[in-house]
């Protein structure tokens, strides 16, 4: 995706500046993108479902609506990559985002040339984590999609950021898989505070799998080298 020429972006923002900043650095960067924008998370989201971009930029303080309801929408009919770019810098904010299925999460003010690599590196990642799918481990199914895994016939429905976490921990079943690999499949790199936001990940994945997410039997904890997908027996 990556290295095609074209590019149709959706962008969500009610700040006419960051709009002509944005579309003025793919101008320059990447002249073959498209933008399509709007202040209005409503009409977002039918420009999202009309067009079916390769990407789109939500801010999170929009007129009509919080951009975080925007997100939930999104999630219910596309896996289309989200950026979050948002003046919001909390750590709570942040996961929060994540866990609603952002791919990234950039904090205003921003560099132009930061947002564009970002930009470049979260559809490589897309593109990526599509090509390993499907992946099986015992009666568990991680694809096509990285949101829909099947455990034990069960159809269950993950976050992206849930997918990605589970889908190395499926590649290395039985070995424990650092923060820092863990990080960096969600990132592109590891940051203070990682290991926090992968905690929240882990649970919310064992509310998902596990009989009894208090005594987790599948995906386990291996304190000092990161998290571990049991064998299946």
């Amino acid at each position: 995706m990556v290295n095609k020429p074209e590019l149709t972006v959706v962008l969500i923002e009610d700040d006419a500046e960051i709009i002509e900043a944005i579309t003025l650095t793919f101008k320059i960067r990447w002249p073959q993108a498209t933008f399509l924008s709007t202040d209005s998370g409503q009409e977002g989201l039918t420009l999202i479902e009309k067009h079916n971009p390769d990407l789109v930029i939500l801010d999170l303080g929009l007129p009509d609506t919080n951009g975080y309801n925007v997100l939930k929408e999104i999630r219910r009919f596309s896996h289309v990559p989200v950026i979050i770019l948002t003046a919001r810098g909390d750590e709570t904010d942040i996961v929060r985002g994540l866990e609603l299925g952002a791919d990234e999460y950039i904090i205003k003010p921003f560099r132009q040339m930061e947002l564009l690599a970002r930009v470049k590196a979260v559809l490589r990642r897309q593109e990526a984590v599509s090509e390993e799918l499907p992946l099986a481990v015992g009666t568990m199914t991680l694809g096509p999609s990285i949101r829909d895994l099947t455990l034990k016939g069960k159809k269950i429905n993950l976050t992206r950021t849930e997918g990605i976490v589970l889908g190395q921990l499926m590649r290395h079943v039985g070995h424990p898989v650092s923060h820092a690999v863990l990080a960096k499949a969600l990132w592109g790199e590891e940051y203070p505070g990682a290991a926090e936001s992968l905690k929240v990940y882990v649970r919310h994945l064992r509310e998902k799998i596990e009989e009894n997410p208090s005594d987790p039997k599948l995906l386990l904890t291996r304190i000092g080298a990161g998290y571990q997908l049991a064998k299946p027996e």
